[in-house]
Formats: structure tokens, C-alpha cells, sequence
């Protein structure tokens, strides 16, 4: 499996957004928000080659006939996890950790974990996948492959190939590139899973949203970015006395064996509940109001390299590591006042049709027709002619790509050709250029997903949990 990350990012134009051609109105929407979603995620597991979708792999144990052998290693309520699957990803998580320990002085190497406790964190990570995404497809969530191909094209890119050059890439890695894709679907369908039964359901209040801004002013912290990870051991909800002690000791000697030197990483590998755990417990870089509110007062007291006394949580109990540490700039971005009027094909006018009408249009404007009076007559996109088709300052992103080349080399008040688009025909002006000072509405919008954020770590993991609580599960090993 490849991990693919989603960010709430405003950079994308989706085929699902009726109201405005050119501006997305939906930026808390998970399928629009995929500009940036996956591209470093995906870049640093093939390059590291772990944690490939257990379809890719081409070997299988054969019996005295020639036939493939394979067995159920766990029952998921009508799905099932299959030995081979189980088997194929233990050898990925061996060859990575191997790789790993292979980069790091001899001194300094320690010995991979047992194969039982890779077997038991893998088969958990398997489990609750397959649970997610039945979860998934019973409440209707899908990944067209429109969406699909653009999320791999970001992929390509950062790789420095097109989407066309990414299959050869990837066979350099012996992967199947059929698998690959059906692997970053699913990645893509539970991202959006999480989204809608986790990130959407926790509210930002407009008291949280204005004390975030007030710490972000008062607190210099807030000017930096901090790479962290964690080791959890989790207690179920309805834990005895007995099982949350029981956590109690395990973290304790967890923090013993870090005191006496063991290596972070590997013991999330060994020991943590987290989703994280295979990936050495990292939850990449945070701002200081965006962290886990469990691990902020601590974290910001941390230097590189240290990690914290065990803490206690809802999901059980924790240890954070602070990795790296980095400050941060002032957001300026080159933006666009444009305005234009929108004309769509129906029933009634064809494309020849409107684009003719567009252009008698375009020739009363240059004959010194009012463009906005003419806007708000004539224009389709409702959103904007009530304002004489004005769609007020734009930053680079929030236009559809055909849109914003046009409008990047278009020099200004000239009245611009029809213009097609996947939402019709399109005249523009553009009215201004900027080099805009975004920071406080950059802190605004990351404030309101600062306070998500803060909440969403310890909420997936108690949401996970309920999950894998509330499913049949039969483990066949």
C-alpha cells in the first residue's frame, strides 16, 4: 500500500462544481482539494520502495501440481484477508527496514523486530483497511478515473515524467502499474472516508478560530514548522482497571528502552498502535498551532532529536518525538482582478451557436458597450453577474488551467477572444495585478484547520478503533 496524504488545499477546479466556471467555491470539499494531496507521499514511498499494494507482488508458493497455493489469514465481516496479501506485505516492511538499517553506522544499527510482531502490526494495518473500505463502499464514495489520473500526474511530475513516462518508472521499481493505480484508488476512497466520518464532523467554533488567531499574534512558536512522531499504545473505550495498567507498563518500558537508547523508529515499528506505526510513527511537519493539542505544550519545549515523558489520552498513551524544527515566511502571492461573462450551450444554441453569440457580444463591448451592465444580463455564471461578472481578486490555482493561461499573458482592461472552457464560452478582462501580502487570511483559513487538526489524531484513532470494535473479525493464523 501506498500512503497517500490529503490536504485541505483551495489549488483545485473539480468537474463537481456546478456554480462558478472558473473560481472553486468548494475548498472543504475532499475531491476538490486533491492539487497537492499525494505527489510527496507517493514520490517518498517509491523511492524507499515500501509498503506497494500486496497485488504487485508476482510470487506465489506452488504445490506438487503446479497450482497456486494461498489461505485466509483473517475474515473481515464479508471480506477477507488472504495469506499471500499478508505474506508479500512483510516482505516489503523487511526489505525497507533492512534498507534502512543498511544507511545507518554500524554502531548505531539495532535488530529488526520479530517476525511475529511485524506479522501482528501488518495483519492490524490490513484488518482495518479492508474494513475502511467496505465502510467505504456502502456509504457510495468512489475515485473516478479522471481524478485518479490527475492525482498520478502530480505524482509523475514531482518524479520529473509525465503521466504517459509513469508506468516504465514504476516498472523500474517492479511494480505493476495496473496495481498501482487500483492501490492509489483505495488510498484515495479512505482519505476521503476519514474526511467525511472524521475531519468533517469536528467543528471549528468562531471562540476557537479567533483564540487560535490570538496565540498565532502572542506566540512566536506559531512561526515555525515541527516534523513529529509518535508511539501509541491504545486502550479500548470500554477498558477494566487492569488493561489501561497493563497500557500504563508498556509505555513506561517503551520510554526505558529509549532512555537506554533503542532507536524511535523501530520501536514504533515494533510496539506502537498508531496507524503510523510502520512508517516509524511520523507524522510529518505540523505548525505549532497545528499540532496534536495533546503534544503541543510539550513539543514546543522540545529541542531536535528529543522525545517526551509518556502522556495519557482518550486513545491511551503516547510518546512524540520532535524530528526536525523550521521557521516560516511571509505568504506573497501574485494575484489577478478579472472579471468575465459566461455563456453555455443548451438545448436551444449548439457550440457554434454560442460561440457566435459570444462573439456579437464581444463586438458590442468594443463598440463601447457597458461590459458589466451586459454581464449581468447575459452572463450563465449567476455567481458572478450579480456583480457585472466581477470575480474579484484571484490567486494563481483557482482558476481551470485553460482559464488561467488565458488570463496570465492577457494584458490589462483588453477585452480577450471567446474563450472555451470545459463550462462554456468566456469573455475576460483583466482589471489589476498584485503582488498581494496573503498572510492574515493564509492564518485565518490554516487556523480553522489548526483546530481540526489538533483534534483529528487522537478522533481518527478512537474512529478507527470503534471500527475495528464494531467488525467481525476472525483471524485464521
Amino acid at each position: 500500500m501506498v500512503s497517500l496524504v490529503i490536504e485541505a488545499s483551495p489549488n483545485r477546479t473539480d468537474e463537481s462544481e456546478p456554480m462558478n466556471p472558473v473560481k472553486s467555491h468548494s475548498s472543504n470539499s475532499i475531491v476538490s482539494q486533491l492539487g497537492a494531496l499525494i505527489g510527496a507521499a507517493i514520490v517518498s514511498a517509491l523511492a524507499s520502495t515500501v509498503f506497494v499494494s500486496s497485488a504487485f507482488a508476482q510470487d506465489r508458493d506452488l504445490g506438487a501440481g503446479g497450482d497456486l497455493l494461498d489461505g485466509v489469514a483473517a475474515i473481515v465481516e464479508e471480506g477477507i484477508v488472504l495469506k499471500s496479501e499478508l505474506a508479500d506485505r512483510i516482505d516489503l516492511v523487511m526489505k525497507n527496514l533492512r534498507a534502512q538499517q543498511e544507511k545507518q553506522p554500524l554502531e548505531q544499527r539495532r535488530p529488526l523486530p520479530p517476525m511475529s510482531v511485524l506479522e501482528t502490526q501488518v495483519l492490524d494495518q490490513l484488518v482495518l483497511r479492508e474494513i475502511q473500505m467496505q465502510r467505504a463502499k456502502r456509504v457510495g464514495i468512489n475515485v473516478s478515473d479522471d481524478l485518479l489520473n490527475q492525482a498520478l500526474s502530480r505524482v509523475a511530475e514531482n518524479l520529473g515524467y509525465t503521466l504517459e513516462e509513469l508506468p516504465a518508472v514504476l516498472a523500474g521499481e517492479n511494480v505493476n502499474y495496473a496495481m498501482y493505480r487500483e492501490d492509489s484508488r483505495q488510498d484515495l476512497m479512505i482519505e476521503q472516508l476519514q474526511q467525511r466520518d472524521v475531519i468533517a464532523r469536528i467543528n471549528v467554533s468562531p471562540r476557537e478560530l479567533e483564540h487560535c488567531l490570538v496565540e498565532r499574534s502572542a506566540n512566536a512558536t506559531n512561526q515555525f514548522d515541527y516534523n513529529i512522531s509518535h508511539i501509541l499504545i491504545s486502550v479500548p473505550g470500554n477498558a477494566t482497571p487492569d488493561q489501561v495498567e497493563a497500557a500504563h507498563q508498556k509505555i513506561e518500558e517503551i520510554y526505558s528502552r529509549l532512555e537506554a537508547g533503542e532507536d524511535f523508529a523501530r520501536l514504533a515499528v515494533a510496539a506502537s498502535h498508531a496507524q503510523t506505526a510502520l512508517d516509524g510513527g511520523a507524522l510529518g511537519w505540523r505548525k505549532g498551532a497545528q499540532l496534536p493539542s495533546l503534544f503541543a505544550d510539550t513539543v514546543v519545549k522540545m529541542q531536535a532529536g528529543e522525545y517526551s515523558r509518556p502522556i495519557q489520552s482518550g486513545a491511551g498513551f503516547q510518546i512524540v518525538k520532535l524530528n526536525e524544527m523550521r521557521g516560516s515566511e511571509r505568504v506573497m502571492v501574485d494575484q489577478l482582478h478579472v472579471r468575465h461573462i459566461l455563456l453555455k450551450p443548451n438545448e436551444i444554441l449548439d457550440e457554434d451557436a454560442v460561440k457566435q453569440k459570444m462573439l456579437g457580444l464581444r463586438s458590442q463591448i468594443v463598440a463601447g458597450g457597458d461590459f458589466a451592465t451586459i454581464a449581468r444580463t447575459m452572463s450563465d455564471d449567476t455567481a458572478s453577474a450579480t456583480d457585472g461578472g466581477d470575480l474579484g481578486w484571484i490567486s494563481p490555482g483557482d482558476f481551470v488551467p485553460e482559464f488561467e493561461q488565458l488570463v496570465a499573458t492577457l494584458p490589462l482592461n483588453e477585452l480577450s477572444e471567446p474563450l472555451k472552457s470545459r463550462y462554456g464560452w468566456h469573455l475576460v478582462q483583466v482589471l489589476d495585478r498584485r503582488s498581494h501580502d496573503t498572510t492574515d487570511e493564509v492564518k485565518r483559513e490554516e487556523c480553522a484547520r489548526q483546530v481540526r487538526a489538533s483534534k483529528a489524531e487522537e478522533e481518527r484513532e478512537l474512529w478507527l478503533r470503534r471500527l475495528r470494535d464494531q467488525a467481525f473479525v476472525e483471524i485464521r493464523l
